[in-house]
């Protein structure tokens, strides 16, 4: 689903009025119907009281229609004007007086004393903002939303939490509101899904207003959020006629003692992710650990006990996925440069192996082309440096992939993947996937699928949404405190089997399926 920003979405409105020939108040309507229609499913007539604040521009028209309609199914509801200028949207007015038809007058806000008690049984409607604003709002107004926000009151905002901008970072937290939901029309916002904005919007929910869909289909934008259908379109379904070597040969490399743990999970679900063969290759130590554990890959082992110290593959494997336990001591990191001096297989590389090109960034330019990288934010602060803000994250991160001609994946809640102009935010997975070996997990699968002929962008788009997706279905029989990653690598079936069994019914549809 494509992320718009705030200038394609205000073209979108424009096209769609001029092409379907309606006014705008009448897509106003759409939607304040659609945002009616999601509320009324969920309270089903609940006695509720709705505190519903709108703005006057068209945010809070947007608020104004949903009142009307609310008031028409019978609900409880108390309307105000946040009355932060002189100035209204004419959609705004239009819809205030549609309201005033029906003998409902709102209260006025226009200062502190102004503000009504909200009891936390309550629901607050929060349209005072939209994504148009650019500037912190007046004091008296932070003051407002400080008021909502410590109701504790269920809070759902219509399109944006009111106070946040679209594109750049908060001047005062505190003139945020906190939604429990946030009805967003058409399009999800960036600002949902990054750390310092998305505490702000704790779940989201996209409605259709009927946006003209070719007009958004043409527009070139910079993020896309990954959601199942999409995995379903780069999933390949396997042929009958095949064997072990169409599914590739990977190798895991990594390992020191005491560390050959994040090898066998990295290795066990590169296996589960599909790969056809899997060697890993590990110091001595590693040795009969692997063999014991996993007895399905085969292990090369290096001279030494310990560390790595010379990496040398006496085949040509299809895809190799290094740096899990490595290490950084200076045989580790004389034994990582050595290699990438020789190598032009396609790589996947993780934790030390990113630490040793941190170290290093010369190495940098030894990668092959396409080459994914699975930062967490400490390991992306040393490869690209420090940034102010997540917005700045993200532009130092486009730059690198574009310098150094690879896959940034930048691992978090909703980890986005990178490559130059483009980035695919996923999201599945939950916050009990925040524990150790999780992104061990993660390089096995991405190094599994482009061990079968997946692309290294689509391998990493599709083993990011499947690893938070075995996440997700490790909690049908758990919690997150209990998660592992080992539940991660044993659910990874199921998430594969959910895209498989829509790929069978979409067959059966089309009667394509024998």
């Amino acid at each position: 689903m494509k992320i718009l920003s705030g200038e394609q979405i205000r073209a979108a409105d424009k096209y769609t009025i001029e092409s379907q020939a309606i006014r705008s108040d009448e897509l106003m309507e759409r939607a304040g119907l659609a945002t009616f229609h999601w509320l009324h499913e969920q309270l089903k007539g609940s006695p509720v009281v709705l505190h519903i604040f709108c703005g006057i521009g068209n945010n809070g028209g947007d608020g104004l229609v949903v009142a009307r309609h609310l008031l028409e199914h019978g609900y409880t509801i108390k309307v105000y004007i946040v009355n932060y200028s002189e100035k209204r949207s004419d959609d705004f007015l239009i819809n205030l007086d549609r309201l005033k038809d029906r003998k409902v007058w709102p209260q006025v806000i226009g200062q502190e004393s102004d503000f009504p008690e909200i009891s936390e049984e309550d629901m607050v409607l929060d349209a005072i903002f939209g994504t148009g604003l650019n500037r912190t709002p007046d004091p008296w107004v932070t003051n407002l939303i400080t008021h909502i926000n410590s109701s504790k009151a269920f809070v759902i905002s219509i399109d944006i939490a009111s106070g946040l901008f679209l594109d750049k970072i908060f001047e005062e937290k505190n003139s945020i509101v906190k939604a429990n939901f946030v009805l967003t029309f058409q399009s999800p916002k960036l600002v949902f899904f990054l750390p310092q904005t998305g505490i702000y919007c704790e779940n989201s929910v996209v409605l259709d207003i009927g946006l003209d869909e070719a007009f958004i289909s043409s527009l070139n934008n910079t993020y896309e959020f990954i959601q199942q259908q999409d995995i379903r379109e780069l999933y390949r379904f396997r042929k009958k006629f095949t064997h072990k070597g169409t599914y590739g040969h990977a190798i895991i490399l990594g390992g020191s003692f005491g560390k050959v743990g994040a090898v066998i999970l990295s290795a066990r679900a590169c296996l589960k992710s599909g790969a056809g063969l899997v060697t890993a290759f590990v110091p001595q130590c590693g040795y009969v650990p692997l063999q014991t554990s996993v007895p399905e890959i085969m292990v090369l082992a290096d001279k030494d006990e310990q560390q790595l110290s010379e990496i040398q593959i006496p085949f040509e494997p299809t895809v190799i996925g290094l740096g899990m336990g490595m290490g950084t001591t200076k045989v580790a990191q004389k034994a990582f440069k050595g290699f990438l001096k020789g190598n032009t297989t396609p790589l996947v590389i993780d934790a030390d192996g990113l630490n040793l090109l941190a170290k290093d960034k010369s190495l940098l330019n030894l990668l092959p082309p396409h080459t994914v990288l699975t930062p967490h934010p400490k390991e992306l602060e040393r490869l690209i440096g420090a940034w102010q803000d997540d917005f700045e994250k993200l532009e130092k991160a486009q730059k690198f992939t574009d310098k150094y001609n690879c896959i940034l994946v930048l691992k978090g809640a909703h980890t986005i993947t990178m490559y130059k102009e483009k980035g695919y935010i996923n999201s599945s997975g939950n916050p009990g996937m925040a524990t150790a070996g999780s992104g061990d997990v993660l390089t096995g699968v991405i190094t599994g699928l482009i061990a079968q002929g997946y692309t290294p962008l689509n391998a990493a788009i599709m083993g990011v949404y499947l690893h938070g997706r075995a996440g997700d279905n490790s909690l049908l029989n758990g919690s997150m405190e209990s998660l592992t990653a080992s539940d991660i690598i044993e659910n990874l079936g199921v998430a594969f089997r959910e895209i498989y069994l829509e790929e069978i019914q979409e067959g059966e549809e089309q009667g394509t399926t024998s």
